[in-house]
């Protein structure tokens, strides 16, 4: 607890006055982190683009969550320390975001712009790659949270396509835009997207 007082900039005794305790706090970063996926889903649904550049926007969207921008938001994966109406609230709103992951997926395969397949599997394979990025990345590594959730992208993305050739999808620059204009995130001198 301690810890987390000194990163929000407050003495313990007062972070007492928003939470009661660890699995408040938890709880509050999860569903935070989940409902900032949902809306880069949304934003990705309602996107005109191809079906690859939506699914390139959710993940780049997925991982920036995760790696820069919301502190404690990996948590989402650590459910078993709540308490059991607050793990049923997650998981059935996790469910919702994996189900319109998969959505987007199964969308691409009907258009033909992705190879066929289950698209259940795929989204649980590409959702557990991203997550898994938590365990690994480090903020003082060789590349920024920014450039992983591109490049990233772009693997996963290329693994997918019908035609691997054709890159369809959007390019980072776009999806920078897209999620820069939706989210209002303060701009680098170079357009680039600042960090948090």
């Amino acid at each position: 607890m301690r810890d987390i007082a000194e990163a929000a900039e407050l003495s313990p005794a007062n972070l007492y006055n928003y939470f009661q305790g660890k699995d408040e706090i938890l709880f509050f970063c999860q569903d935070s982190s989940l409902d900032r996926m949902m809306a880069a889903l949304e934003k990705a649904r309602r996107a005109k683009t191809s079906a690859a550049g939506r699914l390139r926007l959710v993940i780049v969207s997925h991982l920036r969550c995760l790696l820069d921008e919301v502190e404690g938001s990996a948590a989402h994966l650590l459910t078993t320390a709540l308490s059991p109406r607050q793990r049923r609230y997650l998981v059935a709103k996790r469910d919702g975001y994996e189900l319109g992951v998969r959505n987007l997926i199964a969308s691409g395969m009907r258009a033909g712009e992705f190879v066929s397949g289950d698209a259940a599997l795929v989204a649980r394979a590409m959702l557990g790659a991203l997550n898994w990025s938590v365990q690994w990345f480090r903020a003082d590594g060789p590349m920024t949270a920014e450039e992983i959730a591109e490049e990233l992208a772009d693997y996963l993305i290329r693994g997918l396509l019908a035609k691997p050739d054709a890159r369809r999808f959007a390019a980072a620059g776009e999806t920078t835009r897209i999620i820069t204009t939706d989210f209002g995130r303060d701009a680098a001198p170079d357009g680039r997207p600042g960090r948090t």
